[in-house]
């Protein structure tokens, strides 16, 4: 037997058990990059660097197992092109070899910053540690830039584009938060409106989502100056995700009221964790609802104290471990003797008006009771009258005389993207046969 032949008998041998180890580790190496991928992606959601996607949370006990299925077709379809276009393994080689000794760097920059303002390490050790990686690494640096026209300008092109798409995102996203908070409404423009806000009043209940978790809407201005009237009880919703895997129901909604009773304004911000999900709009509309009656009964019980009761009512309400509100058939009692009313700057203990064997009612208690029972019908009448939900739709442009290039940027990076993320629609699951789009336009 040949030389030729033993060795090709010797590679049949050990093709199958290399191939297997080599499928593997691949294996292995994709989903290593599939699973960084999605846990950039949501941080770069979370600082507002990224359009709108679907996340999907796989794991009940840790935040970091997610599952991102618009990235996932992104990476497969990038996958099949850079494999059916190079059609050559030192090509792709030259790609991933590129890709990993850039990651090096950026690491090692990271590390660099991470010990000096977090840790707070000496500077001769933090400089140590700079020159010693950069001297390994610039050594592969300076290698793959030979190979950056053999396939190594792949990874270089998909960075700039995402960079791209990312600094459009968020320089628009940007933008339009200033825009919001800079035009809010003031107090004083809303109590000038008078009573009934200079409008006609229809039945029914508005809510008008917001980002902003203070102050109105310049959207509510625009909605006003534009159309003849307005709805009986318009409230304000900001919904808000948290860190934290679920918030309890009690804790979940907090209410407050905007301008005197008469305006018939409240604020509600809805705070979520990342499993919770925002239920179809009747399951979300009942539990703020029943959020807002209950800080009005809270409102008009506080109102009926008696003068030398000390209370404060500027922000929302909150329960204690016991539980002291319970609503029985639509009729308020008290779980125990005391309650709490917390605002942003400070938590007063308050004092039940409900105490002891005192039979005595004032003349207050019983007005306060007679305008909670009208406030608490008038909303019902309003909440059986229809829901609307109003959301907002800021649109971004660049002005006549803005540069070239952040025409791109706005008016078709970012307006190309807006199209394409997620709706606030979608993520609010709100019905189309009771949404109502403002839209406004706001060059910059």
């Amino acid at each position: 037997m040949s030389l030729t032949d033993r060795l090709f008998g010797n590679a049949e041998s050990i093709y199958w058990p290399v191939f297997v180890v080599a499928t593997l580790a691949a294996i292995v190496a994709s989903q290593a990059t599939i699973t960084a991928t999605f846990s950039i992606i949501k941080q770069a959601l979370a600082h507002g660097c990224f359009p709108r996607v679907k996340v999907v949370h796989t794991s009940k006990k840790f935040l970091g197992q997610i599952y991102i299925p618009d990235i996932n077709w992104i990476l497969m379809i990038l996958c099949i092109a850079v494999t059916a276009g190079f059609r050559n393994q030192s090509q792709i080689g030259n790609a991933y070899g590129t890709a990993v000794v850039i990651v090096m760097l950026v690491t090692t920059f990271l590390m660099t910053l991470i010990m000096l303002l977090v840790w707070r390490c000496h500077w001769v050790l933090v400089l140590l540690f700079t020159v010693l990686s950069l001297v390994v690494e610039c050594t592969y640096f300076s290698a793959v830039l030979f190979k950056v026209d053999q396939g190594g300008w792949v990874p270089l092109v998909i960075a700039a584009a995402f960079f791209i798409i990312m600094y459009a995102w968020h320089y628009g996203t940007v933008k339009r938060y200033e825009f919001e908070m800079h035009s809010k409404v003031s107090m004083a423009w809303i109590l000038g409106l008078g009573p009934s806000l200079g409008l006609v009043r229809v039945p029914g209940i508005g809510l008008v989502y917001t980002e902003l978790a203070s102050g109105v809407p310049h959207i509510f201005s625009h909605f006003i100056t534009n159309l003849p009237a307005v709805h009986s009880v318009v409230v304000f919703v900001c919904v808000k995700y948290l860190p934290v895997y679920t918030v309890p129901e009690d804790e979940r909604f907090l209410v407050k009221r905007i301008g005197p009773k008469s305006f018939h304004m409240f604020r509600c911000v809805a705070r979520y964790g990342y499993k919770d999900l925002h239920k179809r709009d009747e399951e979300f509309e009942r539990k703020l609802f029943d959020n807002l009656f209950l800080f009005v009964r809270l409102e008009n019980m506080m109102e009926g104290c008696s003068d030398s009761d000390e209370y404060s009512l500027y922000g929302q309400q909150t329960q204690n471990s016991a539980g002291f509100l319970l609503r029985n058939n639509g009729n308020l009692t008290t779980g125990s003797s005391n309650f709490t009313c917390s605002t942003v700057d400070s938590i007063i203990r308050v004092e039940s008006p409900i105490q002891g064997n005192n039979n005595t009612v004032t003349s207050s208690g019983r007005e306060s009771s007679q305008a909670e029972v009208d406030e608490m019908e008038f909303l019902n009448c309003c909440r059986d009258a229809g829901v609307v939900h109003i959301l907002g739709n800021t649109v971004v442009r660049a002005r006549r005389d803005s540069r070239f290039y952040k025409k791109i940027a706005i008016d078709y990076i970012y307006a190309f993207l807006r199209k394409m993320c997620r709706e606030n629609s979608v993520i609010f699951n709100i019905p189309h046969e009771s949404l109502l789009n403002v839209g406004q336009i706001f060059y910059v």
